[in-house]
């Protein structure tokens, strides 16, 4: 096929997933000619698995894309069908904002956004090449000959890359949803020296909604709280209802006499997929004296009856479908209108990248979201905005931004994919994260619009709302440092069961006792005019300050390890003091510093003493 030019542009992006939105965007708002390929504009910012976005874990990170100056939080909170907060009974730390979506709202509200971004073109093409001088990206080449020169190029190909789904024995080459694959691009990266694997994901069955019993199944509604977004004044003002139902014995059943038709376990999926969403014949295999799987039944969206089975994801045949959904309470007589499916694509190694998510063997080429090996709307998006961000700050010959684990789940979340890579869809939990006191889900703009506004990606309303928060933050610290009289508190104290404090306490001090800040505001005033908001994150940081201060502690020592700059020429094959594992893993990652260093698999503290003595040289 002829080759003919498509233009000059400074970067293109290649996908429309939640990673390409939030790269495209990141580099157009910071002044960056771009243009975005995508296999179908009517796959731009698809949901092809659950109806939501946040979750544990994951809400944290949608507010970090936020206050960063991401699109994902604004998006989200006007698709909202219902929003809640996850785990409100635990500790501060491990709480997450999770909310229903309107599928295709949220998709056509993104498409909307996109289009009428300046400095931004949108090309329904399949990239098939990635043009290189041999040490820095210079084009991308298109399936229809077409050639796009550009500076930068971020690959975020999602789940589409040689994309296969399977049901039973059926197997068809196609991306998710009945989307075209994206065949051609594998080779070229290959080439490149990118080490390419499969991955596996899945997604459950959609049921119409007329043909599903509610009557005797538990309501799951939404909550009055804050939404995603920084920027968005309300909520609705009615959400939709979820409903909880279970799997039994008899879907157990079903499931286990039909094992030799599931691909899973007939050896007719080769992908690795994911240990903490597993299929739900993986887990009557896996749990086998659990007597029931819990299943959450989830709108698809306002204007359609498509009913999201959550919790029962599968690649057994559609007869075995049809038997075992029609086994659950509430779904007796259910009408299957999408039926389940696994979907194996390729992905790359993300050892392979540096911090930045540039590919450590060609400047100016990124990966972003599920080609890196993670799973998820939220990890795709956060890499998206981080590769992006970097992507224009390398164009305009700036630093780069390298968020520490200390800064956010971001943070966390890119560092475990570089330094520790991932053998299998790596999903984020608050347990991956040391740091989770200091890294909740109520303080994202604190800790991470300053850096947004640094990189040109804050816009001015969005730091205006920011700045205002800060300050209404700081009038209510000064004011839970207020001094109440022994006189004003003992009985206070005393009527909820605390002994007399006999001296001056702060309001501070009433938090750490246990007593909720609502109740001291009612006692002793104050607080005029703050938002509940803030109130929340002041009671927080009153309530876990002992914790906090250890945290930061650790922090402040972990630092000092970053500050400590490893060359990027250092000869770890030659450095003898090293152990064999050492000297192979770092080679092979390159760490940045001796923090990075010191969280590689297979590096131990001996070997770290060798660096900084090598460093001290």
């Amino acid at each position: 096929m002829d080759e003919f030019s498509e233009g000059y542009y400074d970067a293109v992006v290649i996908g429309a997933g939640h990673a390409g939105c939030e790269a495209a965007l990141a580099l157009a708002r910071t002044g960056i000619k771009t243009v975005m390929l995508t296999l179908n504009l009517d796959s731009i910012a698809f949901m092809a698995c659950n109806p939501s976005v946040g979750g544990t874990a994951k809400g944290q990170i949608v507010r970090e894309i936020d206050a960063l100056g991401g699109e994902m939080g604004v998006n989200a909170d006007k698709a909202l069908l219902q929003i809640r907060i996850l785990n409100r009974g635990k500790g501060a730390a491990v709480r997450s904002l999770r909310g229903q979506e309107d599928k295709n709202l949220y998709h056509r509200l993104m498409k909307e956004t996109l289009e009428n971004t300046e400095n931004l073109k949108i090309l329904q093409s399949e990239a098939i090449d990635i043009l290189t001088d041999g040490e820095r990206v210079t084009g991308v080449k298109t399936a229809f000959g077409g050639v796009i020169y550009c500076k930068a190029a971020i690959i975020c190909t999602g789940v589409y890359l040689n994309g296969s789904v399977i049901a039973g024995e059926w197997r068809q080459s196609s991306g998710p949803n009945g989307f075209q694959p994206a065949n051609g691009l594998t080779q070229s990266l290959v080439k490149l020296g990118f080490n390419v694997r499969r991955f596996k994901t899945g997604t459950p069955a959609r049921v119409d909604k007329r043909t599903i019993d509610f009557s005797e199944l538990e309501i799951q509604d939404g909550e009055k709280v804050y939404p995603f977004s920084y920027l968005t004044k309300a909520l609705p003002e009615k959400q939709t209802p979820c409903y909880l139902t279970y799997t039994n014995e008899k879907t157990h059943e079903i499931i286990r006499a039909n094992l030799h038709r599931s691909p899973l376990y007939s050896g007719k999926i080769h992908g690795t997929g994911p240990r903490y969403c597993p299929s739900i014949e993986d887990k009557v295999v896996r749990f086998a004296d659990k007597e029931r799987h819990q299943l959450f039944l989830e709108p698809e969206g306002a204007d359609t009856n498509e009913i999201y089975v959550q919790g029962m994801s599968t690649s057994l045949p559609h007869d075995v479908q049809k038997a075992m959904y029609r086994t659950v309470k509430g779904l007796e007589h259910c009408e299957i209108m999408r039926y389940a499916y696994a979907i194996e694509y390729d992905c790359i190694d993300s050892l392979d990248l540096y911090p930045t998510l540039e590919y450590k063997k060609i400047a100016g080429l990124y990966t972003a979201g599920q080609i890196n090996g993670t799973s998820g709307y939220e990890e795709a998006a956060a890499q998206g905005l981080i590769a992006g961000i970097n992507a224009s700050l390398k164009i305009r010959g700036e630093n780069p931004l390298v968020l520490r684990r200390d800064d956010g789940y971001i943070g966390v979340l890119i560092d475990d994919l570089v330094t520790k890579g991932t053998n299998e869809p790596y999903r984020m939990m608050t347990s991956r994260a040391e740091y989770r006191i200091v890294l909740r889900q109520d303080n994202t703009d604190f800790r991470l619009t300053e850096k947004g506004r640094s990189v040109g990606l804050v816009s001015d309303e969005r730091y205006r709302v920011y700045s205002e928060r800060k300050a209404e933050y700081e009038k209510a610290k000064k004011e839970a440092s207020r001094r109440l009289k022994p006189s004003e508190t003992d009985e206070f104290l005393k009527a909820r069961g605390f002994p007399a404090a006999n001296c001056a306490l702060t309001v501070g001090d009433l938090i750490r006792r246990g007593i909720p800040l609502e109740d001291v505001v009612a006692e002793f005033g104050g607080f005029d005019g703050v938002s509940a908001a803030i109130l929340e994150t002041v009671e927080i940081d009153e309530k876990y300050s002992g914790y906090l201060e250890k945290e930061r502690e650790q922090i402040e020592k972990a630092v000092k390890l970053e500050q400590k700059a490893l060359p990027d020429d250092i000869d770890y094959l030659s450095m003898s003091g090293l152990r064999l594992e050492a000297r192979q893993k770092l080679d092979k990652i390159r760490p940045k510093n001796l923090g990075q260093a010191q969280r590689i698999s297979g590096v131990s503290p001996a070997d770290i003493a060798v660096l900084m003595v090598y460093l001290g040289k």
